[in-house]
Order: C-alpha cells, then structure tokens, then sequence
C-alpha cells in the first residue's frame, strides 16, 4: 500500500504543477517578465514540461513494488479491448479537430496563436466540452487487468481531469465570456447522454 500512496501523492504533484501553469494568471506572469515575444514559445514549453514532470511519475510507477488485483479473462476482456479502442478513437478525433500540431506549440511558432484564441465546438466537441478526458478515462478504467500501481494512477489521473476540468473551465470563463457559458449550458462534461436538466432557453 505504500507504493499506491506515493503514487497519489506523485500524481497530486504533477497536477497541481501543470494546473499552475496552465493558469492564465502564470502566463501573464511569464508575459510580464519575458514580454509579449513570449506567446509564440508558450504552448510549446508548457508541453515538453509537461512531458518531462510525467517522467518521474512514470519511473515510479515501473520500480514501485506492485500487485495484481484482477484479470479479466476472455472473451469480457475483448469487450474491454474494444471500449479502449473507441477511447483511442476519440482521442485521435479530438486532436485532429483541435489541430494536433497547435495542440503541442509547434503551430504557434510561426506566429499562428489563431487557434488558441479560437472556442473549439465541432466534431467530438458538439458533444462533451472535454473529449480528451473522456477519452483517456475510457482507456485508463477499461484495462483488462488492474494492479495496485494502476488503481494509485488511474485514480491521479481522474482526479486531475476532473479538478483540472474545473480549473480550465474557468479559465476558458474568463477567456470567452458568455459564449463559452453558452456552450458550458448546452454540452455535458464527459458523458454525452448526460441526463442533468438543461436550464431554459
């Protein structure tokens, strides 16, 4: 049990760490040391920090003592194997829609920063605000077998998308206004058959 809570605690880290600097408020910060020279260079960096944070995660979750907990055996692991292959499919959907190359910074170097100032709607958008979560948690609950370091990551993950969610979403408030409050009413989170009561027109 102690390598699934230095998993958490791991995972806690990384995502208050990436939380922070996704955060309008960092970027100005960063805006006001480096200048407004900074924008093209932005995403980019904030992408390969995030690639190097996860490393140590990562590490950790290989050396970290480990047990299994289940195995799913055939043929209900094949059902399991499909929902995570529609998760993929969803992933790739929603980064081919969102541009995949603005998605990781290497756009905005040409001076585009179109994108990111754009509120995505179309494709898989239209029907959840957050398709790259909900893909990532069809992928990450649907293994066939599940060990103790896997429930720690799968648990870190979910609770970053869901609080991470939340703080993007205010963000994404405070960048749009009342047309992503407009797209927020109409368009469930995660589930697309969401059954929450939509507010009157």
């Amino acid at each position: 049990m102690v390598s699934f809570w230095i998993l958490l605690l791991a995972m806690g880290v990384y995502g208050v760490l990436h939380s922070v600097t996704a955060s309008l408020r960092f970027k100005n910060q960063v805006r006001r040391l480096f200048g407004s020279g900074m924008e093209r260079w932005y995403r980019l960096v904030y992408s390969l920090m995030g690639v190097v944070s996860f490393i140590p995660v990562l590490i950790l979750f290989i050396i970290l003592p480990d047990r299994i907990l289940y195995s799913v055996p055939t043929p209900w692991s094949w059902f399991l194997l499909f929902v995570q292959m529609i998760g993929v499919l969803i992933l790739l959907w929603s980064l081919l829609v969102i541009d995949v190359w603005a998605f990781l910074g290497l756009k905005q170097l040409s001076g585009d920063t179109q994108t990111e100032d754009s509120l995505t709607t179309a494709g898989p958008y239209r029907l959840v605000r957050h398709p790259l979560y909900t893909g990532s948690l069809l992928v990450i609950w649907f293994m066939p077998q599940m060990s103790l370091n896997l429930l720690a990551f799968n648990l870190g993950v979910t609770a970053y998308l869901v609080i991470g969610g939340y703080f993007e979403e205010r963000k994404l408030v405070r960048q749009f206004g009342r047309v992503y409050e407009e797209y927020r009413r109409r368009t469930p989170m995660l589930i697309p058959w969401s059954w929450r009561r939509r507010q009157p027109e």
